[in-house]
């Protein structure tokens, strides 16, 4: 296969629907084995057409300067119902350092409790050095001072949350700052800045806290914003990493956890991947769920050393990061910080459930007469409102974060509440 990017990227889509997923995978560089477990590749192929049916076309690729040397390369598939998208990044040698299937890619539109006339956006810098980067910033137009808030995401994700057509941190930012709250999100380190999730050191720590203290200092310098009122707003593992960052940063006035997860992330990310298996079973599944049995052994078992490879370990993350965690519970973190909480969960999440894990932040906090726990029973893991079992195909469809929780964490910011210490509280909402 030649080095052109594009050509390299139409060859791997005609690989893919010829089922030739070996020979994809002999194109993987170091870093993509790295996170790629044996199966995934085909049992994300093959996931994919029940719903769209077979390949019909192949279409042009479109190219773009990413990272480094890499090219950032989208190739459209038509199928008989439906489409998606095969997103590659390929350096100079045809080698392939990224590798997504995406939906085809659709515009965002506004939720309808978002109204962009009450209030302005503008670009950013987070953080400072190689290791800097992007965000927006948006502050309600009414004169303040305004509660703000830093919204902290899971994974190597940009500052939307960008999930299929969905941006559910833009909905966040939009929909509070049409409520007076002002919002800061920015791209995580290891999206803008990929190798440095696989560096030997890497934790956790590294992940989340310097940008996310960097980004609440910024937005506490903000005209317009109470610097007393700044709070850190985490979802999945960001919820996870915001008692950490506030541990760090002192100044920081409370909480908003969506989705936090407390179970192990190992044992987590197991049930996850049997959860789906079960949705849709086959060999490739099996292989797929055994590949992640092997490596979260691996990374709970005693002997894990900063030596033990980062490519026999979940995601490709070095040990450092796995030994880390293993050193942090997130709830007898946020036990000790005596800063307010609201703590919200999807009844219809799969991925951080309420019977797993919103139980240990119950368990963990009820002593606290701060903390707000609230469970809005139909939403899933992005808090999309739905009914029946969560999948990962209720992610792929235009969708908008419940206007519910835009609800409950404007109210909870909002001025009126300081000044007076709620009892804890424990709702469901449908």
């Amino acid at each position: 296969m030649g080095t052109d990017p594009g050509s390299a990227a139409v060859a791997v889509a005609d690989m893919l629907r010829e089922g030739r997923f070996a020979d994809v995978e002999e194109l993987f560089a170091p870093s993509l084995w790295d996170v790629v477990p044996e199966g995934a590749l085909r049992a994300g192929w093959e996931s994919q057409f029940p719903v769209l049916g077979p390949v019909v076309t192949i279409g042009n690729p479109v190219s773009e300067p990413a990272e480094g040397d890499l090219v950032r390369v989208s190739v459209p598939v038509t199928c008989e119902r439906g489409g998606l998208t095969v997103e590659v990044s390929v350096d100079g040698d045809g080698k392939l350092h990224d590798l997504v299937l995406a939906p085809p890619a659709a515009p965002w539109a506004p939720p309808r409790y978002a109204s962009p006339r009450k209030f302005t956006e503008h670009e950013v810098t987070v953080g400072s050095g190689a290791l800097a980067v992007p965000g927006t910033m948006t502050v309600p137009r009414r004169r303040g001072p305004h509660p703000g808030v830093v919204l902290l995401t899971a994974g190597p994700f940009d500052r939307d949350l960008t999930t299929g057509p969905n941006k559910p941190f833009k909905d966040l930012a939009w929909g509070l700052a049409s409520r007076g709250v002002a919002v800061l999100r920015f791209d995580k380190v290891n999206h803008v800045h990929a190798k440095v999730a696989a560096e030997p050191g890497f934790t956790m720590v590294d992940e989340y806290v310097p940008h996310a203290v960097a980004a609440v200092r910024l937005l506490q310098r903000q005209p317009g914003v109470d610097p007393e009122r700044v709070f850190v707003l985490g979802h999945s593992g960001g919820g996870k990493a915001a008692p950490r960052v506030a541990a760090a940063e002192e100044s920081v006035a409370g909480l908003v956890i969506l989705a936090g997860d407390t179970v192990p992330l190992p044992r987590a990310i197991l049930r996850v991947a049997r959860y789906l298996a079960e949705l849709d079973a086959g060999p490739a599944m099996d292989a797929a769920v055994e590949s992640f049995a092997r490596q979260a052994a691996l990374v709970e078992d005693p002997g894990l050393s900063a030596a033990t490879p980062a490519a026999e370990l979940l995601f490709g993350l070095p040990a450092s990061y796995w030994l880390d965690l293993r050193d942090y519970d997130p709830v007898a973190t946020a036990a000790r910080l005596e800063k307010p909480m609201l703590i919200l969960q999807g009844g219809r999440d799969y991925q951080v459930t309420v019977a797993d894990d919103l139980v240990r932040w119950q368990a963990g906090l009820a002593h606290r007469p701060d903390v707000v726990i609230r469970v809005h029973e139909s939403d899933d893991h992005l808090f999309f409102a739905g009914s029946g079992a969560s999948t990962p195909a209720d992610y792929v469809s235009p969708q908008h974060v419940d206007p519910a929780v835009v609800a409950d964490i404007a109210s909870w910011l909002a001025p009126r509440h300081w000044g007076r210490v709620p009892r804890i509280r424990y709702t469901r909402t449908r």
